[in-house]
């Protein structure tokens, strides 16, 4: 089901079984870090309502949400909204004009810059593009994919999972220039230049 904050109206993905049988459940937003209170639709269609609209519309109305994989999540706190930029179908392609690298700025590695020559780069402990001395990273732990100009950073059901802004990604999630994330004990940024 999608859910929305109540302050700055951040759109979510959130899995209902999530509710654990509950009416309802209080939720922090990753964005503005508002604590708001979500219904449990199935509780909610128990309740007929007034203006006559029929259970399978109601239904057919919660059940926009897409499947996602299952994460293993300690805290009870949403994820990072994805970035819906209208353009996430182009075709993977470097960037005309831009050299983009990996520069890993923490962890066994730390000081190496990995020059990204291809539009979709794995990172991983072993059989990746871009080889961690990580013993915390998964073999293939996580992706970036380059679609012109939008970067979309992937984790590969690694078992430490992969961090963005101090949370698990559970989808493609868009990232920028300068953007850091985690892949293990690996902290990696983004840098996109112009191309000489």
């Amino acid at each position: 089901m999608i859910i929305e904050c109540t302050s700055c109206r951040a759109r979510y993905q959130y899995d209902e079984d999530r509710f654990e049988r509950k009416p309802s459940k209080k939720i922090k937003c990753a964005k503005c870090q508002t604590v708001f209170e979500i219904h449990n639709p199935a509780f909610a269609e128990k309740k007929p309502r007034a203006d006559g609209e029929s259970t399978a519309a109601r239904k057919e109305e919660t059940s926009i949400a897409r499947p996602k994989p299952k994460i293993d999540e300690t805290t009870e706190q949403s994820e990072i909204p994805k970035q819906d930029t209208g353009k996430q179908a182009a075709e993977l392609e470097l960037p005309r004009g831009k050299r983009l690298s990996l520069a890993i700025i923490d962890g066994p590695d730390a000081g190496n810059v990995f020059r990204i020559e291809k539009a979709r780069v794995t990172m991983g402990r072993s059989g990746a593009d871009l080889t961690l001395n990580d013993t915390e990273a998964s073999r293939q732990h996580a992706a970036l994919e380059i679609r012109g100009d939008i970067y979309l950073l992937s984790d590969l059901r690694s078992t430490n999972g992969t961090l963005l802004e101090g949370r698990k990604i559970s989808e493609p999630t868009e990232i920028q220039d300068k953007s850091e994330f985690q892949v293990g004990g690996t902290t990696l940024m983004l840098i996109v230049t112009d191309d000489a």
